[in-house]
């Protein structure tokens, strides 16, 4: 078992130094909702950003509601 006390562990490393870190940086942008979609790598290969995502699946369901109506 380590010898280190329990205020070692909680320590945080001198190569984790956070003294440049913005509070809130991302915060409205986190308020507003995040939704991360995982592609499989060969989906990945032709859609490279999200907008070519985004322009596809419109497209998608552009034609879905044409075949439904």
């Amino acid at each position: 078992m380590s010898r280190e006390s329990k205020r070692d562990k909680d320590e945080m490393r001198p190569e984790y130094d956070i003294r440049g870190g913005v509070r809130g940086k991302y915060y409205e942008r986190y308020r507003q909702g995040t939704n991360v979609i995982v592609l499989d790598p060969d989906v990945a290969a032709v859609f490279r950003d999200s907008q070519s995502v985004n322009q596809a699946l419109r497209l998608l369901i552009d034609v879905a509601k044409s075949q439904a109506g």
